[in-house]
């Protein structure tokens, strides 16, 4: 039984080919890092919505534009930009909550965004990226046509799946903040029940992420 991530298709010869055909797709995405009015807010702020109520209707318009663009990763950072004015703006929040100075202020925010944001968000891209490339595909067959997991697409599914996560441990954490710190048995158990939904959340996230209807390999006659 063929697996069922979403994939794009590679040569089986030589690494480098995938490589450089990866380093094309997500040359557009950085270019239009900084041209703030060809992003696609619109568009941007509806996935924020629904990967919150209906996630699946995301997975559903990536699949759309896998079809249109042949490339599973998005080619548009404003995604990008809202979650990092997001994560600005809970450093500030909680920066203002503990009476930060502003020099601690500007550390938690390169925390957030450079570490929680970047550097975890391409550890675990890379982690899940590999696994999908190495253990979850079948062996290739003289029949097969070899696929590949775009890395830059692992990182879209692991960005989508934090979402939530950002939203219960930075915005609804500080709402509940006066009751979290109180040394009560309901306060332990509030905030275990927040991390508990938070890592659910991105478990069912990632799992939608990584089910496609794109399977790695398409058998030919």
């Amino acid at each position: 039984m063929a697996s069922l991530l979403p994939t794009s298709y590679t040569s089986t010869s030589p690494s480098f080919h995938y490589d450089a055909h990866r380093s094309r797709r997500q040359g557009p995405l950085l270019k239009r890092l900084f041209r703030f009015p060809h992003m696609d807010f619109e568009l941007a702020f509806w996935q924020l919505g629904y990967l919150l109520i209906s996630p699946r209707r995301v997975y559903r318009n990536i699949y759309y534009h896998k079809q249109t663009k042949n490339q599973w990763a998005r080619d548009d950072p404003a995604f990008l930009v809202l979650l990092v004015c997001f994560l600005t703006l809970s450093a500030l929040a909680w920066g203002w909550t503990y009476q930060l100075t502003i020099g601690g202020i500007l550390q938690l925010m390169v925390t957030m965004v450079a570490v929680d944001l970047f550097l975890v968000g391409f550890v675990i891209a890379t982690i899940t990226w590999f696994i999908s490339n190495h253990f979850l595909t079948q062996p290739i067959h003289h029949y097969a046509v070899a696929q590949k997991v775009e890395w830059a697409y692992a990182l879209d599914v692991h960005w989508n799946a934090s979402l939530p996560v950002l939203l219960i441990l930075n915005i609804l954490q500080l709402l509940f903040l006066p009751l979290l710190l109180k040394n009560y048995w309901a306060s332990l158990l509030i905030g275990n029940i927040m991390y508990g939904i938070a890592l659910i959340w991105y478990l069912f996230g990632t799992f939608l992420g990584f089910s496609g209807k794109c399977p790695l390999y398409h058998i030919t006659t």
